[in-house]
């Protein structure tokens, strides 16, 4: 009984010894861990952006590039008229944890309409975001067709009925 009682306290301290050796579990994000994305590498660079919202033609500017670390895909949207009458910068990231994608979305409408953080999940070659603004749910799909290397964009709400509705479509086509 005193053996088990004198190798206990060493055992301890060696399986003690032997955890704090170990190397500590890297990061799920952070600086050292970069967002890598095949899909949204393919929406980098310079495109034309057309389409409508609520129905009215639309042409804008579009670019993406990777910023911040590459922790984040910027996009700039700028629509083609002067003065703009819409412009946009919206930045996407990965939350490893939650194992989403997140969407930072500010344009000119100002800080009440860019408070709302977006969250996105990948199927095949579209990412669909959800964003839930205090005036109702915002869905903006963003889908490659890799055949043509094209983008389409299409955002929905709800309309006053509680059915969903488009809000606006567009083509990406590169520069």
């Amino acid at each position: 009984m005193r053996r088990i009682a004198a190798v206990g306290p060493f055992c301890l301290s060696l399986l003690a010894t032997r955890l704090g050796a170990q190397q500590p579990e890297p990061p799920l994000d952070g600086p050292h861990r970069l967002f890598q994305d095949s899909l949204l590498d393919r929406l980098t660079g310079a495109w034309s952006m057309s389409g409508a919202v609520r129905g009215r033609s639309a042409t804008l500017t579009f670019s993406g590039d990777w910023v911040l670390n590459h922790q984040f895909l910027k996009l700039e949207m700028r629509d083609v008229n002067v003065p703009p009458a819409y412009q946009a910068a919206v930045y996407i990231g990965y939350d490893n944890a939650s194992e989403r994608y997140v969407a930072h979305w500010l344009d000119n409408f100002g800080g009440r309409f860019s408070e709302t953080l977006g969250f996105g999940q990948r199927a095949g070659t579209a990412i669909a975001f959800v964003f839930e603004y205090p005036d109702g749910p915002f869905h903006t799909t963003f889908t490659l067709d890799p055949r043509a290397g094209t983008w389409a964009v299409l955002m929905r709400d709800r309309g006053p009925n509680g059915a969903w509705r488009e809000f606006a479509h567009y083509a990406l086509e590169r520069r």
